[in-house]
């Protein structure tokens, strides 16, 4: 049976987090990975493919923190995300950052010819985003989808983070996405930096945590938009070819719709190491709770 398959992304280095590679940090009560989570609750909203985009140097790790823990009827494959992954007329030598999520997308069109859902592997974002995402994906023929967050469910208590803060018409239909940054929590509003000036925002406004559901129909306007992106790249080491970026051009250009989805979950993840202890411990309390079984993967689920 054709299921919609969950990409994710896993090749980032993670520059504000300090000690190890925090996609591959055990932060469950037997040392799963918040991906291992993910990929729990993406099964259980019905999908039965997972493509994990890494790191050629990663693959070892990865496959065999994975080796026979997943159901039998779970595919998992690796597409490896390289900086010299680019078209042949291309040549940057002096790039060693990965060109941003866009491309590590792109990576995934030889091996994703169905609908699909976009997450970060280090980020946790509850079961009722994939359930929804999955539910539309099921439903829909042309349009693409976005979990819409609470920005107030977002924030770090170690720092400044960075988010896409949405604006949205009365259909919950996304208009566009502007990247913020530094944003922290002051009393009863978050405050950010935008085009390098302060912005105050709603704590209750829609954010983005790159958890999207896209047609495989993205793949052709990701191609014609990265080679766009390297003709006219002008930083070289720092320009980065984003996700939001891609899909509010397509908005922009009423190429496709795109809905929110809205979720109370609450999200969190490994931006600062600071961040590992609540991470562990809210996913213990999950536990316990009996959200997830401990250990995530010894039994039928």
């Amino acid at each position: 049976m054709k299921t919609n398959t969950l990409i994710i992304m896993a090749a980032g280095f993670g520059s504000r987090y300090k000690g190890g590679t925090k996609q591959m940090t055990g932060v469950g009560p037997s040392s799963e990975w918040i991906m291992d989570y993910s990929i729990y609750d993406a099964y259980q909203a019905g999908m039965r493919k997972v493509v994990i985009i890494i790191r050629e140097e990663l693959a070892d790790l990865m496959q065999a923190h994975f080796e026979g823990k997943l159901p039998t009827d779970l595919e998992l494959q690796f597409v490896y995300q390289d900086v010299k992954m680019i078209p042949k007329e291309f040549d940057f030598p002096e790039r060693t950052k990965p060109w941003g999520t866009g491309h590590a997308i792109l990576c995934c069109k030889n091996v994703v010819k169905e609908p699909f859902i976009v997450i970060n592997a280090d980020d946790y974002y509850g079961s009722q985003a994939f359930a929804n995402i999955n539910q539309f994906l099921n439903q829909e023929e042309k349009n693409y989808c976005m979990a819409g967050f609470f920005l107030k469910n977002t924030l770090s208590e170690n720092g400044g983070v960075n988010r896409g803060i949405c604006e949205v018409n009365v259909n919950l239909n996304l208009l566009n996405v502007k990247e913020v940054f530094q944003i922290e929590k002051q009393e009863n509003e978050a405050i950010g930096v935008f085009e390098n000036k302060p912005i105050h925002l709603d704590l209750n406004c829609y954010c983005s945590l790159n958890l999207w559901g896209f047609m495989p129909t993205i793949f052709e306007e990701l191609e014609l938009q990265f080679q766009t992106f390297l003709n006219q790249l002008k930083e070289v080491e720092k320009e980065e070819f984003l996700l939001p970026n891609i899909v509010e051009d397509m908005i922009t250009e009423n190429k496709v719709t795109v809905k929110v989805l809205p979720t109370s979950d609450e999200w969190f993840g490994m931006t600062y190491q600071e961040d590992r202890e609540l991470v562990e411990h809210k996913i213990k309390a999950y536990c316990e709770e009996g959200k997830y079984p401990n250990p995530l993967w010894n039994e039928e689920i």
